[in-house]
């Protein structure tokens, strides 16, 4: 299965509807499972810094294979892990992030692509992007698949 450009365009619509209602100027993008821009929005009076901070959540949710967000808390640091993240964003040149507002997208369980939302806090950009990712699972329940 592979994400298209129609179906990217979908969900950054979709996110731009949810933006709206919910009163906040974002950026939308959306990536193939490669971390690859497919499609990419940015609403009027959003900031211009939040561009890259989109693009490289949607790329990490994509190459991570998950959503992003927070590492654990101070209390339960892992100095594994936080080597691991550092070394991570080194050498995906700077393609990853823990900030909120990156998923992936899923399809018959695998991750087909991802969409990231930056330029409000980080839960009202994951609950837009929550919202492209919804729609697009919509789409895919309605369309026979062949197994």
């Amino acid at each position: 299965a592979q994400l298209t450009l129609a179906g990217a365009e979908r969900a950054v619509v979709a996110s731009r509807k949810q933006a709206e209602v919910m009163g906040v100027q974002v950026n939308i993008a959306v990536v193939d499972d490669g971390g690859h821009l497919l499609a990419f929005a940015r609403m009027d009076g959003a900031r211009p810094g939040s561009v890259y901070t989109s693009i490289t959540k949607a790329t990490s949710a994509a190459t991570k294979r998950g959503a992003t967000g927070p590492l654990p808390s101070a209390d339960a640091v892992d100095a594994h892990l936080s080597l691991a993240v550092e070394n991570a964003a080194a050498v995906s040149g700077g393609k990853f992030t823990t900030l909120k507002g990156g998923l992936p997208i899923m399809y018959n369980d695998q991750v087909i692509g991802a969409i990231g939302v930056g330029g409000a806090t980080g839960e009202q950009d994951a609950e837009v992007a929550a919202t492209g990712v919804a729609e697009l699972s919509k789409a895919f329940a309605s369309t026979p698949q062949s197994d």
